[in-house]
């Protein structure tokens, strides 16, 4: 894939450096002259743009027109927006990934049609939350406009879906079970997987479901 990354800080530096090693195609802007050096310096793969990613000529000669997925994962909100929206409005592309420094503002990513609304604040305090409770419910992330979620139970031993198979589990509306995490094998789950004790369930379902897999997965805490 042909990839632009917005934003030349911590994150979008390893961001960028990770899916170079993936073998993706990738090009980064970043309004910092300084760091645009120093990246192409370190990144030697990459093309290394220096310019405003919210000035539409600067996007077009990154190529846009021809990315796959545009990642805008400045320090700022209103950069990020503007830059997601002139990529989806202006040049048509397909996905969009902005990174939300302000959670309060997550909602209205979503409700602006950014397709992947990354909140770290609020990933970072589902691990720390993940690390407290070996029971916990974790909420990973929404997508597609805040319409669906990501969501991972650490089944304890109570749960009521222990010994059970797949098939034989009354599963939530639009939900389903995406995988299994046992120790330390990935389980992609069939009909007659059979869940136990410490499995670490990861789930899709729609917003708002997420009490109806807690309670099926985990039962009362």
């Amino acid at each position: 894939m042909y990839i632009i990354v917005v934003g030349a800080g911590k994150i979008g530096y390893f961001l960028a450096k990770r899916l170079c090693a993936g073998k993706h195609t990738v090009s980064i802007i970043d309004k910092d002259k300084e760091v645009c050096e120093e990246l192409a310096r370190n990144l030697a793969d990459v093309l290394v743009i220096n310019g405003d990613g919210c000035d539409p000529n600067i996007l077009e000669e990154a190529g846009v027109g021809r990315a796959n997925v545009l990642a805008a994962v400045t320090g700022d909100d209103e950069d990020n927006l503007i830059i997601c929206q002139l990529a989806k409005e202006k040049f048509g592309l397909q996905r969009t990934v902005g990174r939300v420094n302000d959670p309060d503002n997550e909602h209205t990513f979503a409700e602006l049609g950014i397709d992947v609304p990354v909140d770290s604040t609020k990933i970072i305090a589902k691990i720390i939350e993940e690390e407290a409770s070996f029971s916990d419910f974790v909420n990973l992330m929404s997508f597609k406009r805040g319409k669906l979620a990501i969501v991972r139970v650490d089944l304890p031993k109570d749960s009521p879906v222990i010994n059970k198979q797949i098939h034989d589990i009354i599963w939530p509306e639009n939900s389903a079970l995406v995988s299994i995490l046992r120790q330390e094998e990935v389980i992609i789950p069939k009909g007659n997987t059979v869940l136990l004790s410490g499995d670490d369930v990861i789930a899709i379902t729609l917003i708002g479901n997420e009490p109806q897999i807690l309670k099926l997965l985990a039962g009362s805490l």
